[in-house]
């Protein structure tokens, strides 16, 4: 308000050069703050002045120039674009080949903050030709060179699979592959989450990712003390197994269900996430991947997770991780109706709780799985326990099993008797006609007329 970036700019100028590099200093931290004053940054003309003659200055000076520019670009895309058409990435990648490390650090940094917008502005870093400088800067010995090139590579490679393929293409992937057991929590973190946006995209570049050896030593991360590297190691894990029953088959034979499993026993809360995803994943592809899902004990660990969790996306992805366990055959459903999670489903189902986006993603995804499941469940205990509170919906399906499994099994009619499950039956109001009033007369076709009465 005081017109203070009005008297910074000509100092950017100026002939002493620890001047230029204060008044590129405090120009960097005003943008810092907020969008406005970032804003007031752009207007005022300042790049042009901020980039002239760069090549020719000291570290000192283009490691403020970088500051400024990430302290602009952060704030937003348009921020970001205005930026980009001033010329600053070809200053950038200038800095990337730079003698001096924090040089080289400066400009990886600012280039990361304009490629995490979108696309657009990933694919402008792109073809300024950074991709293959940030690939060797992840090769330098400075630990916070290789932290941030790292991060840049993944926020590049994040947007599409085309700009994933450009990481790939300069040969990311076996340099980073190398520095999983890098003993630097912090470097793990942008190694596995930069491997993690490769994997994503496509079938061909999750292979790329596999192929680079990273199991089992992957596994290794689910161990770790530091809980960012645990859960961007199970995201990593996530994001291959996901693609196709082979990719998934490969991480059980690696021994990856079961360090999944031990990684969600062992922390609490969104570092849960992605392994309870793994998980669903994995069953969801075929019946012999979810029943190695259940030989690996699996099912009391996400039955746990949807007791203890509080919040809702956490616990909507344990009940669709359940679905696609249970939903296959009847020893799948089994597996899920012994562990005594149906009543805790249908609680959640039932749940009006609040009517925000995520409570109804998370009852969908709830409804889901107890329906898969039920379709498949012959576990009668299981089932009665539900037939005194389900809504119409479920109880067709309820009712639906009763009506398949009692005609052919003596001992469950006498259990479905003395239990009072006969005796709900006969309350439930059916339509005429109904495929509910025709599984409910299937049942009662079990037992002789005065035992109905």
């Amino acid at each position: 308000n005081s017109g203070v970036v009005a008297l910074l700019r000509p100092l950017l100028l100026d002939v002493v050069p620890t001047v230029q590099q204060s008044a590129a200093l405090a120009l960097g931290r005003l943008a810092d703050c907020n969008n406005d004053l970032a804003e007031a940054v752009v207007k005022g003309d300042i790049f042009p002045q901020l980039l002239c003659s760069l090549s020719e200055q000291n570290r000192f000076y283009k490691k403020a120039a970088a500051f400024v520019v990430r302290a602009v670009g952060k704030h937003s895309p348009q921020l970001a674009q205005a930026i980009v058409q001033c010329g600053a990435l070809e200053m950038l990648v200038i800095c990337l080949e730079d003698f001096d490390p924090g040089v080289k650090e400066a400009a990886a940094w600012a280039l990361a903050y304009i490629a995490r917008h979108n696309s657009e502005l990933s694919q402008a870093v792109v073809d300024a030709g950074a991709v293959p400088l940030l690939v060797l800067c992840i090769q330098e010995p400075e630990i916070a060179l290789k932290r941030i090139a790292a991060s840049t590579l993944s926020d590049i490679s994040k947007h599409s699979p085309e700009l994933a393929q450009t990481v790939v293409d300069a040969g990311a992937i076996a340099h980073l592959a190398q520095m999983i057991l890098n003993p630097d929590a912090k470097l793990k973190r942008q190694v596995l989450s930069a491997l993690s946006q490769i994997a994503k995209h496509s079938v061909d570049l999750a292979e790329m990712v596999v192929e680079a050896e990273i199991f089992p030593v992957v596994l290794t991360c689910l161990k770790d003390s530091d809980e960012y590297v645990k859960k961007n190691g199970a995201t990593l894990i996530r994001e291959i197994a996901k693609h196709t029953p082979e990719l998934s088959q490969l991480i059980v034979n690696a021994g990856g269900v079961a360090a999944v499993i031990d990684c969600i026993g062992s922390c609490r809360g969104t570092v849960r996430l992605p392994g309870i995803m793994t998980l669903g994943y994995v069953a969801a592809h075929s019946e012999n991947l979810s029943m190695a899902v259940i030989v690996s004990k699996g099912v009391p660990v996400l039955c746990v997770c949807l007791m203890e969790e509080h919040e809702d996306h956490i616990k909507a992805a344990a009940a669709w991780a359940l679905g696609q366990i249970g939903r296959h055959t009847p020893e799948h459903a089994h597996a899920i109706a012994v562990a005594n999670v149906l009543p805790t489903l249908l609680d959640m189902y039932m749940d009006t709780g609040s009517s925000e986006d995520l409570q109804v993603k998370a009852s969908i995804l709830t409804k889901r799985a107890l329906k898969s499941i039920l379709q498949k469940c012959t576990h009668l205990p299981a089932l009665e326990s539900l037939l005194h509170d389900a809504p119409p919906n479920i109880m067709k399906y309820i009712v639906g099993q009763f009506s398949k499994v009692l005609p052919h099994d003596s001992k469950a009619r006498r259990l479905f008797v003395t239990t009072g499950g006969l005796k709900k039956i006969q309350e439930i109001e059916a339509e005429p006609g109904s495929l509910l009033q025709e599984h409910i007369n299937a049942i009662n076709c079990c037992y002789p007329e005065e035992v109905v009465r």
